[in-house]
């Protein structure tokens, strides 16, 4: 296998989970310049090594993020993620909505409604008249983890 092989499948995994280095060419520290092991297109890696340089080194926080390719408000996020959660916290944060932001409290009150009245109504048909009333696709497995969290607040 050729050594470009391992290096863009290695590219197409940090793209993938968006740890890929956005301007790797921006990135001019010594250690990425001169050693194999430093990779200008992994982002955490940079960002740790940001990190490192700033807290280590000594070196001014302007200068450090400059030197790997980054501003100084990713600089102070990274610096922030990193003291409240370590590496983990260099990762980026899962995309798409935080919470069913489909079933609003209006839906919701429908479908306890719904149950009230049919306690025997499946989910698949709880999801069909949700459609049919609100005009919005929610998938059923939302629907029932929705409703288990509605159940365990009700019991806390």
């Amino acid at each position: 296998m050729s050594p470009s092989k391992p290096a863009n499948a290695k590219r197409q995994i940090l793209q993938k989970s968006g740890c890929l280095h956005p301007h790797p060419e921006s990135v001019s520290n010594e250690l990425f310049v001169h050693q194999e092991f430093f990779d200008t297109e992994d982002l955490v890696q940079v960002k740790y090594e940001m990190l490192r340089g700033a807290r280590v080194e000594g070196q001014p926080v302007v200068d450090a993020a400059h030197a790997f390719g980054l501003s100084r408000p990713t600089f102070y996020q990274a610096q922030a993620a990193f003291e409240s959660s370590g590496l983990l916290g260099l990762l980026p944060a899962k995309k798409g909505p935080r919470r069913s932001h489909k079933l609003t409290e209006d839906v919701m009150d429908f479908a306890m409604e719904a149950l009230t009245v049919e306690p025997a109504l499946q989910v698949a048909e709880l999801a069909r008249r949700i459609q049919q009333r609100f005009d919005i696709t929610v998938h059923p497995r939302s629907i029932r983890r929705a409703l288990a969290r509605h159940n365990q607040k009700k019991t806390e």
